[in-house]
Formats: C-alpha cells, structure tokens, sequence
C-alpha cells in the first residue's frame, strides 16, 4: 500500500487539474437542464401575474337586412364583459403560485441530482486514475524483473516457465492499461458533459471515510428534495381542487349594446348573462380532481418509503466498503507484503520468478479491491448526500 500512497501523492504533486468544487460551480453555471428550468420559472412569474387580470371584452358589430326606412333596421354595436366569481381569479393565481412552487423544487431537486452525478463520476475518475498509476507500477516492476531474470546466463526449462508467465503477465497488464485508458477517456467526457465545459483534468484526493452515522443521517431525510417535490405537488392539487370546485358558481357577462338607426331615434341595451351549471360536468370535475389528489398522497407517501429504503442501501454499501477496506488493509495486504518481500528477495537470485508473479498479482488484486473500496464508500456517500439536499 504504501507504494500506492506514494505514486498517488506524486501524481498529484505533478499535474494540476480542476477541484470538485469548482466543477460543481461551473456545472450550476452552465448546465443547460437547469437554464431550462429557470426559464419556466420566470414564464410562470409572468403567469401568475396575469391571473389577477379579467378577461378581454369582446366587442360585436352586426346589422340587419331591413330597409332603413324600417324602424326595426339597425346597426348594433355590442360590448361583453365576463366578470368572474368571487374568489375565481385568486384561486387560478393560488394554483399557478403552487405550479411555481413545484417548479422551483423541481430545480432544487434537479441541481441536487446534477452534483451527485457529477460526484460519482469525479469519484470513478479518481479510482480510474488511480488504478492506471498502480497498473503502471506493476508494468514497471515486471518489466524490471524480467530483465534481471533474463540477465543470468542459464535459464533452466522450469524458470523458462516462469519467465514466459511473467511475459504474459506484462501483456496482461498492458491490455488493463490500455482499458483503462480508454475508460479515462469517456469518464473525462460524461464530466465535460455534466459541467457544459471541457474538463480535461482533475485534482481529487480520497481516503477511506469514517463510519456512517445512521441516526443524523436519517435527520436529514426531511430534506429530500425529492419529498420537497411531492409536497409542493400536493399543495398545488389542494389549489386545484379548491379552484374547480368555485366552478359550480356561475360567471357574470354584463351586456351593453348600442343601436343605430338611419330614420328613428338610436338607443342603448342593457344585459346580464350567467352560465348555467345544469348538467353536472362541474361535480365530475371536482370528483376527478379529488381523485387526483388521492393519487398524489399516495405519491407523497410512496417517495417517503422510497427513500428510507435507499438510505439503508447506500449506508450498507458504505460500510460494506469500509469493512472491505480494512479486510484489505489490516489482513490480508500484511500477508501478501511478507510473501512478496520473500520472493522478490528469491528472484533476485534466480529464484522461482512463477511464484513471484503469482504473489506479485495477488498483491496486485488486494490493491485494487482497496482502491475500488475507497471508490465505492464514496460513491455512496455523493448518493447519501443527494438524499440530504446537500449541494456540496
């Protein structure tokens, strides 16, 4: 392990990269998924502040076909105004002041969601990278004692075994690197994207975490952005169902119209006319929309259980890491440095080079479960904390 530590600490030395910090900064700045959220707010503004307005009148012209010696021949000249209900106008502004609401969480929730993809992508980049520097540590130490064992003058046909084992280890272990490489590549791609930004390098340090504490993690649970949403959505339905049950009550027109006549006296009409709510269509629409609401409690309480559900997941895959990463780091590498140590001393003077490169990947393949542990512990952890709220 401390080979990795040290190949890690100088690989960080060397290069210079954006932190996690200031992709989540350039990701909130440039994500077009959020802009596109943030527009429908600012139209829903524009919407609710239109909803306090009346209807247009409507202003009709008509004539008939009579002569105008006639007295019933007349142009007529007719001005309508619907006046709505009482309460009307405040219920429909209600309503779209709960859609902006819904909307407005809907941007939390979808801000929350963006860094936790963009933290475990960072988080996969970081166990990437660090896997091609371990690869590439082990490439080199074959390489090394596969020169020194072709160094001695006489290779028996048993350690001629063991020196094309060694052979097809380093072709193994170009292969990995080559893979690792590419999946550099695309991780590198999925995070320009998340970020609507070139990303080409990134500065990031992990260790293994503490122990998850499960009673404050559930505190924060009342902060889920995906609850938030739900809650929000079944206010705006409560608005809903509050405006369409005001449509049982008909709306006002008020009616003036003006008469002209060529040969006789002009006049004015006066007018009221109300909508008939008669054939029941208002009743099923407040049913419909008492359904509605039905459906979004069971919604709300759906998303409670939900969630309670992944929390436990996640906390599981976070002490599974970290149990995984102790087995590793307190067992089973201890073992393998004094078997390592062992027979990389034996090749040094022409031991059995087969067994040294299975010690040698053994090693190997507990250093990547350590890697992959850190990895994973934060992965998690990003999922966690998406659950939280958090935006950092």
């Amino acid at each position: 392990m401390r080979y990795i530590v040290i190949l890690l600490f100088c690989f960080s030395a060397v290069t210079y990269g954006e932190t996690l910090e200031q992709l989540i900064d350039t990701a909130l700045r440039n994500n077009p998924s959020l802009e596109m959220l943030a527009t429908k707010i600012q139209a829903n503004s524009y919407a609710v502040e239109q909803s306090d307005h009346v209807e247009n009148p409507k202003l009709l012209l008509s004539t008939n076909s009579l002569d105008t010696n006639e007295k019933m021949h007349q142009t007529i000249l007719t001005l309508q105004q619907k006046i709505p209900f009482y309460g009307k106008r405040d219920a429909k502004e209600g309503v779209l002041k709960a859609e902006g609401s819904v909307l407005e969480e809907q941007l939390n929730f979808a801000r929350v969601e963006l860094i936790k993809k963009l933290k475990i992508e960072a988080y996969a980049i970081w166990e990437l990278e660090a896997l091609y520097a371990l690869n590439a540590e082990y490439i080199a130490l074959t390489q090394q004692n596969i020169s020194l064992y072709e160094s001695y003058a006489s290779i028996s046909s048993a350690e001629h075994m063991g020196l094309m084992k060694a052979e097809l280890s380093l072709s193994d272990l170009k292969i990995i690197q080559s893979k690792l490489k590419a999946q550099l590549k695309v991780a590198y791609a999925h995070l320009s994207y998340l970020c609507a930004s070139d990303v080409t390098n990134l500065e990031l340090s992990l260790k293994m975490g503490d122990k998850s504490d499960i009673s404050k993690l559930k505190a924060q649970l009342r902060n889920n952005p995906k609850l938030l949403v739900e809650e929000k959505k079944l206010s705006k339905q409560n608005a809903a169902l509050k405006m369409v049950d005001l449509t049982n009550y008909p709306d006002l027109t008020l009616v003036v119209g003006y008469s002209h006549r060529d040969n006789f006296d002009d006049f004015f009409n006066f007018g009221v006319g109300l909508s008939l709510p008669i054939y029941g269509s208002e009743d099923l629409k407040v049913q419909e929309q008492r359904a509605h609401l039905l459906a979004q409690k069971n919604a709300q309480t759906d998303t409670q259980y939900l969630i309670d559900q992944e929390l436990q997941s996640y906390i599981a895959q976070m002490d599974s890491a970290r149990e995984i990463y102790h087995i590793v780091q307190e067992d089973a590498l201890p073992k393998v440095e004094h078997m390592f140590d062992l027979s990389n001393a034996s090749v040094r003077v022409g031991g059995d080079l087969f067994k040294y490169i299975d010690v040698l990947f053994t090693k190997l393949s507990l250093e990547k479960k350590s890697i992959a542990a850190i990895g994973d512990y934060y992965k998690a952890k990003a999922k966690i904390s998406a659950l939280a709220g958090m935006k950092r």
